[in-house]
């Protein structure tokens, strides 16, 4: 029954690909020198009508021009299409793809696959003693359908499900493992580093919780300190980063494996922090005195008049990734969310939403809940 089925599908197949050749042959072969037959007897048209006084010798002349031109076309043309299969060899050919093309792939099959095999449907491959992963896989889901209580088997699937790239799943499944086997530092840790890749590595609350859960449990945990150090430096705390980072790296062995990340991270806050210190906008001492005997009005007219300052220096300015961080931060404050979405669409511009940069402005954003129209990863 198998044969009979895989010889039919590759015959239809070799059928649908031969029949073009079987419809054609040698009628385009014959369809050019008759076209140029046209022409030459239109040629002698114009001649006669000429003579005879019906056109007169401009417009006799402008049609032998364009008569002429069309023959030569043709004429040209005439090798190319000449060179296409004539009716026999078309024939050949679509015996040749009718045949010989499935027995041959007939006779690899026969040696090199496994044509006695019996069948394995799906029920069988459940009830298999040596299942594939897959396999096993959606064993385990299934049991979870049917007894969601059962954190063991959610403990098994997250990391798995991260492997595959299933972040949010297995983001889910930790916390479930979570819910129902009990506080843990190391399902808190798997939890909340899943969550930083699902994020584009941010740290966000539900991950600082987590992460802030494990101190509660294993104090000095190292994991749990570079993390929310990274956090404070998200939130624009480069100093308390800095300094948590430091102490991580006085509290740790030299030889730890995360010292060399550290240090990375400490050199990578500390560029930001200079960088952002040059930002254009940015309040000196004086704007910051004359701020506190402002009325409440008067200091929102000047963060206005910072702001549209610190937004007409980054167009001279556009690669000032601290001053766009700031930019869309600051038209959030102001309740202005189409400027803050603009000032984001800009940024991108200047820092493509693959690039390092880019992926922070859209995390910002997403943390912030700025619409991001016509913005993509």
């Amino acid at each position: 029954m198998f044969w009979i089925l895989a010889i039919s599908i590759a015959l239809a197949a070799a059928l649908l690909i031969a029949s073009p050749l079987l419809g054609r042959g040698g009628e385009e072969e014959d369809a050019r020198p008759n076209d140029a037959e046209v022409y030459r007897d239109q040629l002698i048209e114009v001649e006669t009508d000429e003579r005879s006084g019906l056109i007169d010798a401009e417009s006799a002349a402008q049609a032998r021009a364009e008569i002429a031109r069309r023959l030569i076309a043709v004429s040209q043309d005439a090798p190319r299409k000449a060179s296409l299969l004539g009716g026999r060899q078309a024939l050949m050919l679509a015996i040749f793809l009718c045949l010989v093309v499935p027995a041959a792939a007939a006779a690899l099959y026969n040696r090199a696959g496994l044509p006695d095999a019996p069948d394995y449907p799906l029920k069988a491959r459940f009830e298999s003693p040596q299942p594939d992963n897959n396999i096993l896989i959606r064993r385990v889901e299934l049991r979870l359908e049917e007894h969601p209580e059962d954190g063991r088997g959610w403990e098994i699937l997250a990391p798995v499900y991260l492997t595959r790239g299933q972040i949010a799943e297995s983001v889910n499944a930790w916390r479930n493992a979570i819910k129902y086997l009990g506080a843990d530092a190391r399902r808190y840790g798997s939890l909340a580093e899943t969550l930083v890749v699902s994020n584009k590595g941010r740290v966000d609350p539900e991950a600082r919780d987590a992460f802030t859960k494990i101190l509660d449990l294993v104090p000095g945990d190292p994991r749990a300190r570079f993390y929310l150090a990274l956090a404070d430096a998200q939130d624009g705390k480069a100093d308390v980063a800095i300094a948590a980072l430091e102490a991580l790296k006085k509290d740790s062995d030299p030889a730890a494996p995360w010292i060399e990340v550290t240090n990375a991270q400490i050199a990578r806050i500390r560029a930001e922090k200079e960088q952002a210190a040059k930002a254009p906008g940015n309040p000196d001492e004086d704007d910051v005195a004359a701020a506190a005997d402002m009325s409440d009005e008067d200091r929102m007219q000047m963060i206005r008049t910072m702001v549209d300052s610190l937004d007409a220096r980054l167009a001279d300015d556009p690669k000032n990734f601290e001053g766009w961080k700031r930019l869309v931060r600051s038209y959030v404050m102001l309740q202005n969310p189409a400027k803050a979405s603009e000032a984001l669409k800009r940024g991108l511009a200047a820092f493509p939403a693959n690039s390092d940069n880019g992926k922070a402005l859209i995390s910002l954003a997403k943390e912030l809940g700025i619409k991001q129209e016509g913005v993509t990863e």
